[in-house]
């Protein structure tokens, strides 16, 4: 299938749409889910138009796995996480809901379940404290 350009993470990546971004360089975007499953929920997409797994370049993907890696670090020191758990979704039957390849990298503590996916929309001050905590970890 063709990529769309409407998505609404291409939008994002346009400014045609606000985010809490956290992370921004040549190659991807990462910024953090309206509805997190867990404090610090974050999103790590490519900025070149990628459906999913199944057609982004090989750098792209490289990109997206090492910009993953560096929040997952943040996390840890701005969550105090005990562990990180990574997912990636292609194509409907695999659970993809936003046809532009994301991460989703997700801060954890033991005994805390993840909220159900997209079961809470988190408010705008919650996010705002969360992707500041997360650029400051990101600074460091």
């Amino acid at each position: 299938m063709a990529y769309d350009p409407g998505n609404i993470f291409a939008k994002i990546l346009r400014g045609e749409l606000p985010a809490y971004r956290v992370y921004e360089d040549a190659r991807v975007l990462a910024f953090l889910d309206i509805m997190p499953r867990a404090p610090g929920h974050t999103l790590v997409i490519p900025k070149a138009p990628s459906r999913n797994l199944l057609d982004i370049e090989p750098e792209d993907l490289a990109a997206v796995a090492a910009a993953a890696q560096r929040i997952a670090r943040a996390q840890m020191t701005a969550f105090e996480a005990e562990g990180i758990t990574v997912t990636q979704h292609n194509e409907h039957a695999g659970g993809q809901e936003v046809f532009h390849l994301h991460v989703h990298v997700i801060p954890r503590r033991l005994g805390v379940e993840l909220k159900p996916p997209l079961s809470y929309k988190e408010t705008a001050d919650v996010l705002a404290e969360q992707a500041a905590r997360l650029q400051a970890a990101l600074a460091d």
